[in-house]
C-alpha cells in the first residue's frame, strides 16, 4: 500500500499527477466540492453567521473512497487548485477526513509539471485560513442575498426567480446600456474625405477635414456641409505642414484570465464559458505521445501578469535563438500589477516554450491547438521589444479649411512579428494604416481627383458582448476570474437576458427585476459598493479583517433594505407592466406579466376579463399584431403560442385543424421546386426549423435521419457576386452567412476553400487590370475599393 496520498480536485489532474509521483503515493480526485450549504435552507446562523454544510448530493460515494484511503495513509497531501476556492475545497476535505491536522499537508503549484509537483512535495504548507475564510465568507454573502430577495421577486414577479449579489449588478450594467440606447438621439454631422495627388509622386492619398478657422471641424447640417463641399472642390489644395515622428508599441502583458476571455471572444468567438473549460483541460494535461501526459499551461485563474524568473529565462533564450538578439530587450519586460491582483499567483503562459503549438498541434483538438497558440505567441510577444513605426502627418490647407492626410510605415516589428492583438471593433476593418505616403513638399499644391462627401448620425453606445461586459466587470472591480464565466451564464439561463447577433439584450423580465432592485437596493446593485465588497474579501484573504465582522456590516445595512423594499413593493404584485395596447375584447390596457414560457400580454381588468397575448417573439417570430398569418389548410388565421420548446403558430381552429408552423420559416427563401423522396429510405422529406435556420428531414425520423441544408444561415440561398473563383477558375464567388457574419466564398465548396471577409465586386482594377475589386468599409476611410492582388497598392473611396 502507498504510504501517502495526493487529494486532487478532477480525475484528468490526478491522471497526470499519478504519472510523476512514484509508487509510494495514490493519487485521488475530489471531483470539486464535497460539501456545500443545504438547498433548501439559508444554512446561515444569521447572528454568528456561522455556516452549516453538507455533503453534496451524489458525493456520498467520493467520500467513501476518499475516507478508505485516507486511514492507511501516513501524509496527506491536499493539491487542489491554488485559489480561494482550491484552499475551501482542501479544508472541506480536511475536516470530512477527520484526520489529525499533523497528519495533512497543503502542496501548491501552478502548473502540472514534473518538477512543480516534485518541488511542491518537498516544500509542504498549511491549509491557509485566511483564504478558507474570504471564501466562506462571499459564499454567505451570496446564501444571504439570494435567500432573501429572491422570494421578494418570487412575490411580485414570478415564482422561481433568483437574485444574486453579483449577478443582479451585470444585470443592471446591460440593463443601463439598453436604457442609454432607447434614449439616445441621434445627431447629424458631415464629413469629407478629398482623393488627392501629388503632380510627380503618385499614388494619391486621401484627405479628411479635420479643422475650421483652426477649431475642430464641426459640420452639423447640409447647409453649411455643401457650402464647405464647394469650397474644397473650388479651392486650392496646398501642403502647409509635414510632421514625421516615431511611434513606439509596447509588448503585451501575458494572459490574465479576464484578457484571455476578452481576445478568445475576439478572435475566435468563444463564449467565456467555453474558454475557461478549453483552458482547463490545457493546465490539468494532455498526451503528447513522447513527452507523456503534460499539464500545458499555468492556472487559468490569476489576474496578475507575474511570471517566474525561470519562465522568463527560458522565453528569451528561445527568442535569441528563434528571432535572433536584435528583437530581445536588454533586461526581462515587466508589467504592472493592479492594486487587487493575487502576486503569488502568475500569469497564464505555456508551461514549457519547449512544447511549441505547432509541435504538438496534433495532440490537440482545434479549439485546444488555437487556445494554446494564443497563449503561447502572447508569452513569448511579453518579452520582446516593442514595435516601431515611422507615422506621417501632412496638413494640407484650402482655405480656411485644414485637411490631414496620415501615413505609417512599420519600422521594427518588435513583438508584432509573434502576436498583435484583435480588436472587436476594428477587426473587420482590415488594414487601413500600413501604406507609406507619397513624397511631398510643403507648399506644394495637389490635385483633386474627387470628393467624398458624406452625411453621417451618431450611434448609440453598443451593446455589451461577452468580451465587453468581463472587460466592463473588471474594470469595476466587481466579481474575480474564476466568477466571470458564472456571471454571464447565470443572466442568460435565468431569461434575464438574451443574445442578438452576440451582444447581451435584456428581456423584459430582467428590465423589471433590475427595476426593483434598483428601487429598493440600489445599493447592493451598485457597482462601486459591489466592488467594496471585492476589496473587503481581498482584505479578509490578506488577514487584515476578520470575516464575520465583515458580513455583519453588511447584514446591518442589507436588512435595513429588506424591510424598505417590502413595503415599497407591495402594490407590484400582479400589476405587470403596463402598455399601450388596448385588449380587444373589454377595451382595458393590456400589461406584460410573466408566466411558466415567459413573458405574456395580459389583460389588466383580470379576472373578470381573461384575455391573454403574446409579447413579441425572439428568434425570427414576428410581432402581435403584424400582418396577419392565414393557416393553409383550413383558411382560418393563426395565433402566436408559446410551449415548453419556444414560440409557434397555431390555428385558431384546432381542435378542429391541428395545423401549426415555426415562426422562424415564415421570413426565409425556400426553394420552389418539390423536394425529390429520401435518398436514403424513400420517404417523404419535410421542411423543418433548427437553430441555424430551416432544413429538409425525412418524415422517417427517428428510424431515419436524413437531413438536406436549405442555402445559407436563414434559409437564405447563397448569393451570387458575378465573380469567378481566382483559385480554381470553375467555381464562382458567392455571399455566405456565419456565426461571425457575412464572407464570401467560392461556390464549389468544400472541393475549393478559397474565401474573403471583403466583397467582390466585378470590376476591373484601374491600375493592373485585376478582373476584380474588393468594397469594404473602414472607420478611417469609410467606403473604400482596393484591388486584390497584394502586390497592388490601388485603394480609392467610394463616393455617397
Amino acid at each position: 500500500m502507498a504510504k501517502n496520498l495526493v487529494i486532487v480536485e478532477s480525475p484528468a489532474k490526478a491522471k497526470t499527477i499519478n504519472k510523476f509521483i512514484g509508487k509510494d503515493f495514490t493519487v485521488k480526485a475530489s471531483v470539486g466540492h464535497i460539501r456545500d450549504l443545504p438547498k433548501k435552507e439559508i444554512g446561515v446562523d444569521e447572528t454568528t453567521f456561522e455556516p452549516r454544510y453538507e455533503i453534496l448530493e451524489g458525493k456520498a460515494k467520493v467520500v467513501s473512497e476518499l475516507k478508505s484511503a485516507a486511514k492507511s495513509a501516513e501524509t496527506i497531501y491536499i493539491a487542489s487548485d491554488p485559489d480561494r476556492e482550491g484552499e475551501a475545497i482542501g479544508w472541506h476535505v480536511m475536516t470530512v477526513l477527520g484526520k489529525d491536522a499533523s497528519k495533512v499537508r497543503r502542496i501548491l503549484f501552478h502548473e502540472i509539471t514534473k518538477n512543480a509537483v516534485l518541488k511542491a512535495l518537498e516544500h509542504p504548507l498549511e491549509i491557509d485560513m485566511n483564504k478558507v475564510n474570504a471564501q466562506q465568507a462571499r459564499r454567505v454573502l451570496d446564501r444571504l442575498v439570494g435567500y432573501k430577495l429572491s422570494p421578494l421577486l418570487w412575490d411580485k414577479v414570478r415564482r422561481g426567480l433568483s437574485a444574486g449579489r453579483v449577478q443582479s449588478v451585470a444585470l443592471k450594467m446591460i440593463v443601463d446600456r439598453e436604457e442609454e440606447i432607447r434614449a439616445f438621439v441621434p445627431q447629424e454631422y458631415w464629413t469629407f474625405a478629398a482623393r488627392l495627388e501629388a503632380a510627380a509622386s503618385p499614388p494619391p492619398v486621401v484627405a479628411k477635414l479635420t479643422k475650421i478657422d483652426g477649431k475642430k471641424a464641426e459640420v452639423p447640417d447640409e447647409t453649411r456641409a455643401r457650402a464647405i463641399e464647394a469650397q474644397l472642390k473650388s479651392g486650392q489644395f496646398v501642403v502647409e505642414k509635414i510632421a514625421r515622428k516615431e511611434k513606439k508599441q509596447s509588448s503585451p502583458a501575458p494572459f490574465i484570465t479576464s484578457k484571455l476571455q476578452q481576445e478568445a471572444y475576439r478572435r475566435f468567438k468563444y463564449p467565456v464559458k467555453r474558454t475557461m473549460q478549453i483552458a482547463q483541460k490545457l493546465y490539468e494535461g494532455k498526451e503528447l505521445g513522447d513527452y507523456g501526459q503534460v499539464g500545458l499551461i499555468t492556472y487559468m485563474r490569476t489576474d496578475s501578469p507575474r511570471v517566474s524568473d525561470e519562465a522568463i529565462a527560458e522565453v528569451r533564450n528561445l527568442i535569441g535563438q528563434r528571432y535572433g538578439a536584435d528583437i530581445l530587450p536588454e533586461k526581462p519586460n515587466v508589467f504592472k500589477v493592479k492594486k487587487s491582483a493575487q502576486e503569488a499567483h502568475e500569469a497564464i503562459r505555456p508551461t514549457s516554450v519547449e512544447h511549441d503549438p505547432e509541435k504538438i498541434k496534433d495532440f490537440l483538438t482545434r479549439e485546444e491547438y488555437n487556445l494554446y497558440k494564443m497563449i503561447f505567441e502572447r508569452f513569448v510577444a511579453s518579452q520582446m521589444k516593442p514595435a516601431l513605426f515611422d507615422v506621417t502627418d501632412v496638413d494640407v490647407r484650402n482655405g480656411n479649411l485644414t485637411l490631414r492626410v496620415s501615413g505609417e510605415v512599420l519600422k521594427f516589428a518588435g513583438f508584432l512579428s509573434v502576436f498583435q492583438d484583435v480588436d472587436e471593433d476594428e477587426a473587420a476593418e482590415g488594414d487601413v494604416n500600413g501604406k507609406a505616403l507619397p513624397r511631398m513638399e510643403e507648399g506644394e499644391i495637389l490635385r483633386l481627383l474627387n470628393l467624398d462627401t458624406r452625411q453621417n448620425f451618431t450611434q448609440p453606445p453598443p451593446r455589451f458582448t461577452e468580451a465587453t461586459l468581463v472587460k466592463a466587470l473588471e474594470e469595476n472591480g466587481i466579481g474575480r476570474p474564476s466568477t466571470y464565466g458564472a456571471i454571464l451564464t447565470t443572466i442568460q439561463t435565468r431569461d434575464y437576458t438574451y443574445k442578438d447577433d452576440g451582444k447581451f439584450v435584456p428581456t423584459e423580465l430582467g428590465m423589471l427585476v433590475t427595476r426593483l432592485l434598483k428601487e429598493s437596493f440600489d445599493d447592493i446593485i451598485d457597482e462601486k459598493y459591489t466592488a467594496r465588497l471585492e476589496e473587503e474579501l481581498d482584505e479578509i484573504e490578506e488577514g487584515k479583517l476578520d470575516w464575520k465582522k465583515s458580513l455583519g456590516q453588511f447584514s446591518k445595512q442589507f436588512e435595513k433594505d429588506l424591510e424598505r423594499a417590502r413595503s415599497q413593493m407591495t402594490k407590484v404584485k400582479g400589476e405587470g407592466i403596463k402598455t399601450d395596447e388596448i385588449c380587444d375584447k373589454c377595451g382595458a390596457p393590456m400589461a406584460i406579466k410573466f408566466g411558466r414560457f415567459g413573458e405574456f400580454l395580459a389583460c389588466t381588468n383580470y379576472p373578470e376579463c381573461k384575455t391573454t397575448r403574446e409579447t413579441s417573439a425572439r428568434n425570427g417570430a414576428q410581432k402581435a399584431g403584424d400582418e396577419q398569418i392565414v393557416c393553409d389548410k383550413c383558411g382560418k388565421p393563426m395565433t402566436l403560442k408559446r410551449s415548453r420548446f419556444g414560440q409557434f403558430y397555431a390555428c385558431s381552429g384546432y381542435p378542429e385543424c391541428r395545423n401549426t408552423k415555426d415562426p422562424r420559416l415564415l421570413n426565409v427563401t425556400i426553394p420552389d421546386e418539390p423536394q425529390p423522396p429520401c435518398e436514403n429510405c424513400g420517404k417523404e422529406m419535410v421542411l423543418k426549423g433548427g437553430r441555424y435556420g430551416p432544413f429538409y428531414s425525412c418524415s422517417g425520423y427517428p428510424e431515419c435521419k436524413t437531413i438536406r441544408k436549405i442555402g445559407g444561415k436563414g434559409g437564405t440561398p447563397a448569393k451570387p457576386t458575378g465573380v469567378n473563383c481566382p483559385k480554381c477558375k470553375e467555381g464562382e464567388l458567392v455571399e455566405r452567412r456565419s456565426r461571425r457574419g457575412i464572407f464570401y466564398s467560392c461556390s464549389r465548396y468544400p472541393k475549393c476553400d478559397f474565401s474573403l471577409s471583403a466583397r467582390p465586386v466585378p470590376r476591373e482594377c484601374p491600375r493592373c487590370a485585376a478582373p476584380f475589386l474588393l468594397e469594404k468599409e473602414t472607420k478611417r476611410e469609410g467606403r473604400i475599393e482596393l484591388c486584390n492582388r497584394e502586390e497592388c497598392d490601388y485603394r480609392a473611396p467610394i463616393a455617397s
